[in-house]
């Protein structure tokens, strides 16, 4: 098997009968098998998939073991060269495999790349969640080619060159499978939120490169799962980059990075307060908490990736901050960052 496309589903019922179809019309070919991989649903999805999509590959899972862990569990259960983790709300176009086949299928240092992400709701923009592909700052705050902070751009082909990112969007990640078992896969501690990010810093990290290839466009809803100011969302976000920062930065940094990054949490809990989102508020605090409550049990995964690192630094992080880049120098858009162009 050349390429299988696995789709995560839990409850999504209703989203996939939405954006199944434009996967299995456009993802045809010699070699390429479109699964769905079934988080422990308690709606009607498997009873929908076997009645209404009989060619897909069923994959089965006894539970909910959330985005990371699902997909490892899945991804033992099939034996393609490429892997596409693709998020159920996503709805991809004609010939969207093929770019991303024959890049990887040319440059056998590329472990792992995106499409170009739009918007499905307004899809002459870029989505929040992956754009044209992802950075971080020094601080580990995330942004996109197309996106920073909550300003996403139009796009109108200004980034449609093929270059290296840090990280490619969990939502439409194309990877060898090989290279995803290497390294480990998904960190299931993490639940849901930045695992995607974790999994490329440690490929980064190891010398393999991540490209985003716009050539190939989806189309992503995005927030499917928990809305934006959800405060559990909050709380998965802000306590796995804090745990994603322990894990990947070389001793040098771990420290100072770590003692900034304590007084930009508060002030971002600050924020929320302000604003009257009590529960986000609370949230970053309990991150905060159980991260330093957890850190040592993440210990081993650190001395080990440090161990197999590298490449340092990577070149795909920004060595200066987002937030003082939007926010003073007002850098609104990805193209005007000092540090990258692209």
């Amino acid at each position: 098997m050349k390429v299988s496309v696995v789709i995560l589903n839990w409850n999504g019922c209703d989203m996939l009968r939405t954006f199944l179809p434009s996967v299995v019309r456009y993802s045809e070919g010699e070699g390429i098998e479109v699964c769905v991989a079934d988080n422990g649903s308690t709606d009607a999805s498997v009873d929908m998939l076997q009645k209404e999509f009989p060619s897909i590959k069923l994959i089965l899972l006894e539970q909910n073991h959330g985005f990371a862990d699902g997909y490892n569990w899945a991804l033992q259960q099939v034996e393609a060269e490429y892997v596409v983790l693709l998020n159920s709300d996503v709805e991809v176009t004609e010939r969207w495999l093929e770019p991303l086949i024959d890049y990887l299928d040319n440059h056998p240092e590329i472990a792992a790349c995106q499409p170009k992400i739009r918007s499905q709701r307004q899809k002459e923009y870029f989505e929040y969640a992956g754009a044209a592909g992802g950075f971080i700052d020094k601080y580990g705050y995330p942004f996109c080619r197309g996106r920073i902070m909550d300003v996403v751009e139009k796009d109108k082909g200004q980034y449609d060159t093929v270059i290296p990112v840090f990280w490619a969007t969990g939502a439409a990640l194309f990877i060898r499978r090989a290279d995803y078992l290497e390294a480990g896969g998904l960190d299931g501690r993490f639940f849901a939120h930045m695992e995607e990010i974790d999994l490329c810093w440690r490929l980064r990290s190891r010398g393999r490169e991540i490209v985003c290839i716009p050539q190939s466009v989806v189309y992503h809803v995005g927030g499917a799962t928990l809305k934006k100011d959800n405060p559990r969302k909050t709380f998965l976000n802000f306590r796995n980059n804090l745990v994603m920062l322990y894990k990947n930065l070389p001793e040098t940094e771990l420290n100072k990075v770590m003692c900034i990054r304590a007084w930009l949490d508060y002030v971002a809990a600050l924020t929320f307060l302000l604003k009257g989102q009590l529960d986000n508020a609370r949230a970053v605090m309990q991150a905060r908490k159980e991260y330093k409550r957890n850190r040592s049990s993440f210990s081993s995964s650190r001395e080990e990736n440090l161990r197999k690192t590298f490449l340092n630094p990577i070149p795909e992080q920004i060595k200066s901050s987002i937030l003082w880049q939007f926010y003073v120098r007002g850098c609104k858009r990805f193209s005007q960052l000092s540090d990258l162009k692209g």
